[in-house]
């Protein structure tokens, strides 16, 4: 190997390693982390979101061990545009919570325990970013296990609710349940690996709790019947352009939160 070339693999926990895809933008950061997930020695593994339709990236991934199946966290074209590509590669099936994503295989259920690439693997269903996220537990990953926890929790940065189908009420509930999980290692899907998952979902919280803060100040300004823009202008005030969609979009799941909080007081 060129010692100038990056390995095509980075290490990122006992029983992970993962391939940066090369998608980066303003939504994507650095590009779509695709997880390799094996047991040491074991000939299969599941690969957890492919990522785009990138020809040498599904040839990566399709040669980093016998694939016994592909799983993906959500439905965005960065998780799922390879995956079709990538079953034909390697015939491994699709699962995803959506069924519109699946390949081969059975729709992903809450709660499910999947023995695969000899380890363990635990679906936990954490809609908020999309109705249709999940996160995978991998309990025998270490001393406090890991997550990989897709857009739900990032490597950097917070994540956008993709309002209507992203809903704030589901997404507190998510991080609830994932800080039950412990200091396990958190595995995004967009920057680096983190460590303590539990302190990062208090950072989120707090973060989110900040925010709806901030709105109730904009609407306490504005009026009770601001719209979306206008909040967005308060709030985000300093937004980049080319996230300003993805802030308007939190604004919104923020608003119908504190409206429906209303009606039910």
């Amino acid at each position: 190997m060129n010692p100038d070339t990056p390995p095509a693999f980075a290490v990122s926990s006992t029983l992970t390693r993962y391939r940066l895809a090369p998608n980066p933008g303003p939504m994507s950061l650095d590009g779509t982390n695709s997880y390799i997930v094996a047991a040491a020695g074991h000939p299969g593994v599941a690969v957890v979101d492919p990522g785009p339709l990138d020809e040498p990236h599904l040839q990566e991934l399709a040669g980093a061990g016998s694939v016994e199946l592909i799983l993906i966290t959500h439905r965005h074209a960065d998780h799922t545009a390879g995956a079709v590509r990538l079953h034909e590669l390697t015939g491994a099936p699709v699962r995803a919570a959506d069924p519109a994503h699946c390949t081969g295989g059975a729709p992903l259920q809450p709660g499910e325990v999947i023995s695969v690439a000899g380890t363990e693997v635990r679906v936990l269903a954490t809609p908020g970013h999309t109705s249709d996220s999940v996160c995978f537990q991998l309990p025998l990953d270490g001393p406090a296990g890991s997550v990989l926890t897709g857009d739900t929790i990032l490597g950097r940065g917070t994540t956008v609710l993709d309002h209507p189908d992203g809903r704030l009420d589901d997404y507190l509930s998510s991080l609830d349940r994932l800080e039950l999980l412990g200091p396990a290692t958190v595995l995004p899907a967009h920057g680096p690996v983190l460590p303590a998952l539990d302190a990062v979902v208090r950072a989120y919280r707090s973060h989110r709790l900040d925010r709806l803060a901030q709105i109730r100040t904009a609407l306490a300004g504005l009026g009770g019947g601001a719209g979306v823009r206008d909040v967005t202008d308060v709030v985000y005030a300093d937004v980049d352009p080319s996230v300003r969609r993805a802030a308007e979009n939190s604004v919104a799941a923020q608003l119908e939160y504190l409206r429906t909080l209303r009606e039910r007081i």
